[in-house]
């Protein structure tokens, strides 16, 4: 099987999940990405394929949730 990567990026004041290239869908905050993620990670380890997820640390002056 293949290897599923999912990475938590910024997208303009929104957070991003990127996967295949693509991010395909915005969210309000880094916590609801993950969640997201995780779930489609969650599937693809089922199907047999290794999976990556990974999300940037807080930067200085940023709440918990990324906003």
């Amino acid at each position: 099987m293949g290897l599923a990567q999912y990475a938590i990026v910024p997208v303009q004041d929104e957070w991003g999940v990127l996967h295949d290239g693509d991010v395909k869908s915005r969210y309000a905050t880094k916590e609801a990405a993950f969640e997201l993620a995780v779930a489609a990670a969650s599937l693809a380890l089922r199907e047999g394929h290794e999976v990556h997820v990974s999300a940037p640390g807080r930067e200085p002056g940023e709440t918990a949730l990324g906003s």
